[in-house]
């Protein structure tokens, strides 16, 4: 039996055991008619629907235009194609510069929903990357008043990035921009700053194995993806990390049964989450709160309690500095919540 799925315009073929989920998962190419360019938006199109339960392979872009590749020492054979159909054909971009595939309506995902994102595999797609900073740009601007790219080879085999002679860094893929839509009246919301539906969080730690929440402001959620990452550090201070293509296999559900104001996440071993806000200090002071909240809500422990475990075992860390919204998280470990000894 085959299940015909209207994607963008154009009518897509699946099996009908891609229902089933992780052995047998949608895939969603990136071309012209299944990415935004550049923002997350409440009244843009799904190219995919999905329901809860459904897993989904997607493809994401480098992002940038294959001349800048070019420019800085890619061979044209070594570019995508499907970069360049998209580069060439999508006009309608901005306000931001990221390349997202999508969105995905996840069918019965309604406001005040959270919808849970597995994130089940991230693949390499091409044998390099590149870091470059910009005049005016970064966390320090002053100091690098022109622009610069480094094209970086990949070696998969070995998961190292060859950075310069001498200096190989382990590969840790992972999306810089995982979100869904913003309220309404947010309109069309730049994919640079990150925010209450998560985007462009630059968190290291949502590799392959970790789950992410994000609290759902529209219809079907609408998730989008991309600013692939085969590596970086906390921070992000140049403004950009090891960029590159990538592709991922997510499993979406729909939970009704949880209600959230922030992003939060689950890796295998720490509980994880965020704030974001144009201060660092604001930044902060979301993640503890939600950190505060989190350890009520979920370990029912006491304000007085939670805030002072918060203070003894949790981290707080850097995510960004770069995008408008600085960004912060703050991780707690599992292994400290042991089962009370039996009477």
């Amino acid at each position: 039996m085959i299940r015909r799925i209207l994607l963008a315009g154009s009518m897509v073929v699946f099996p009908l055991s891609a229902r089933i989920g992780a052995q047998a998962p949608y895939t969603l190419k990136a071309t012209p008619k299944t990415v935004e360019w550049g923002y997350y938006d409440a009244k843009a199109t799904p190219v995919l629907r999905v329901k809860s339960g459904d897993t989904v392979e997607i493809q994401t872009l480098i992002t940038s235009s294959p001349k800048r590749l070019e420019d800085a020492g890619v061979a044209p054979g070594d570019v995508e194609q499907s970069l360049r159909d998209i580069t060439a054909q999508v006009t309608d971009k901005g306000p931001g510069g990221h390349i997202l595939t999508g969105p995905i309506y996840i069918e019965d995902a309604q406001i005040g929903d959270v919808l849970e994102i597995r994130i089940q595999k991230i693949q390499l797609a091409i044998p390099y990357a590149y870091n470059a900073f910009g005049a005016g740009r970064g966390y320090i601007p002053d100091d690098f008043p022109y622009s610069k790219m480094k094209i970086i080879p990949l070696d998969e085999k070995r998961m190292v990035a060859r950075f310069a002679p001498g200096i190989e860094i382990p590969l840790h893929p992972f999306f810089g921009s995982m979100g869904d839509a913003p309220p309404e009246s947010a309109g069309r919301f730049n994919s640079a700053p990150p925010w209450i539906m998560g985007g462009n969080m630059d968190n290291k730690d949502l590799v392959a194995g970790t789950t992410l929440y994000l609290p759902v402001h529209a219809p079907g959620a609408l998730f989008e993806v991309g600013d692939g990452h085969a590596g970086q550090g906390d921070g992000e201070v140049d403004i950009t990390a090891i960029e590159t293509s990538l592709i991922g296999t997510f499993q979406f559900i729909v939970r009704k049964d949880m209600r959230l104001k922030w992003p939060r996440a689950e890796t295998p071993t720490q509980y994880i989450t965020m704030g974001f806000n144009d201060d660092l200090n604001a930044s902060a002071t979301l993640a503890v709160r939600e950190m505060v909240d989190f350890l009520m809500t979920e370990k029912h422990l006491s304000h007085d309690d939670a805030y002072m475990l918060a203070s003894v075992s949790a981290d707080l860390h850097i995510t960004e500095l770069v995008d408008g919204n600085k960004g912060v998280h703050m991780s707690i470990p599992k292994s400290i919540f042991v089962a009370a000894p039996s009477k």
